[in-house]
């Protein structure tokens, strides 16, 4: 992602970022703007763009210290040309858990990116799905990410359902769109929020940080997005939760988490991965850190997907069971409390 900014010494460029500016944009240099409208740029690898003259403000050279100012056309080139519509097919073992005419739905390890982007454009569920499928489909603006209809995060583990015909992904769209698709979450998180709950906050991009989302109290801002809770076990300084989907955003369960204090366990992007709860002994500090280590990613799983098939018009309903590090990381907890606390 970073490196989507490196150039090379010679040879042709392609662009790959056309951006104007907007009406109201106050001045700011031109490398703080680069870094916050292009995902994962460096400002070292934005200031060597501009080096390069690969960044053009109407159509013209700059510096990094320009100010940006309204309606601005800026743009990026590279020396490779964009790769969103190439999926290399590559023969990473898939696991299966149902496949007809028409779908399938596939349980995603964690680590696993769904589709290729910069940084990743190989490895990924994608790349599989090309491998062992010819000609899947691509939703109007799903250009390189055939079959998809919705994703999860590269380290959360579970289910998705992937369409294997036009009439498929249509119809499973639909349902995505409508927010009739049952998605039920295992998530264990720090603290111990009410039995019950429901979260209704918009979610959006930070301002700050593209890769982070965050809550808008102001709802003109971001989209509508709501969680619904329920406690599985109390572990007094975490929690094991259900968490179900009304609504399908980017992080949108541990985005909401946060919110409203209880952070995934081991969340890096949201602040999980510290100590949030508990004793300051040593021993308990050690004790986290061992289950950091046996679950070093967000402690999420799509457990179970339920939809109406495209085809047959009938229910279906999966469900899969959680990974070897969360059943480790539950383990862990279950004798921490029953014979420490």
């Amino acid at each position: 992602m970073s490196e989507e900014l490196d150039i090379a010494e010679d040879g042709d460029l392609y662009e790959h970022h056309r951006i104007v500016v907007d009406k109201g944009q106050s001045p700011l240099r031109i490398d703080k703007f680069l870094m916050a409208r292009i995902e994962n740029a460096t400002r070292s690898k934005v200031q060597q763009a501009i080096e390069a003259e690969a960044v053009l403000v109407n159509g013209l050279a700059t510096k990094a210290s320009y100010q940006i100012k309204p309606l601005d056309l800026i743009t990026v080139s590279l020396p490779e040309p964009p790769r969103d519509d190439v999926v290399l097919p590559e023969n990473i073992p898939l696991n299966i858990v149902y496949e007809d005419d028409e779908l399938l739905v596939v349980n995603k390890v964690a680590g696993m990116v769904v589709h290729p982007a910069y940084n990743n454009w190989s490895g990924t569920l994608v790349n599989a799905l090309a491998y062992h499928f010819e000609n899947l489909p691509t939703t109007r603006n799903g250009v390189g990410r055939p079959g998809l209809v919705h994703r999860i995060d590269k380290d959360t583990s579970g289910l998705l359902v992937i369409a294997k015909t036009e009439i498929a992904m249509a119809h499973l769209a639909k349902q995505f769109f409508d927010h009739s698709i049952e998605r039920t979450y295992i998530a264990m998180v720090w603290g111990v929020p009410a039995e019950k709950g429901t979260v209704r906050a918009n979610l959006g991009r930070s301002l700050k940080d593209r890769k982070v989302t965050t809550v808008y109290e102001d709802e003109t801002i971001g989209k509508h997005a709501i969680t619904h809770y329920e406690m599985i076990k109390d572990y007094g300084y975490v929690s094991l939760l259900k968490c179900n989907l009304e609504t399908g955003r980017t992080h949108q369960i541990r985005a909401h988490m946060k919110y409203i204090g209880h952070p995934l366990f081991n969340d890096v992007t949201y602040g999980g991965d510290r100590i949030l709860k508990g004793t300051t002994f040593t021993k308990y500090r050690q004790f986290v850190a061992n289950c950091f280590a046996i679950m070093p990613r967000q402690s999420l799983h799509a457990k179970s997907l339920g939809f109406i098939h495209p085809k047959t018009k009938q229910k279906m309903f999966f469900e899969c069971e959680l990974p070897a590090d969360f059943t480790a990381l539950i383990a862990k907890w279950e004798k921490y409390v029953k014979y420490e606390m």
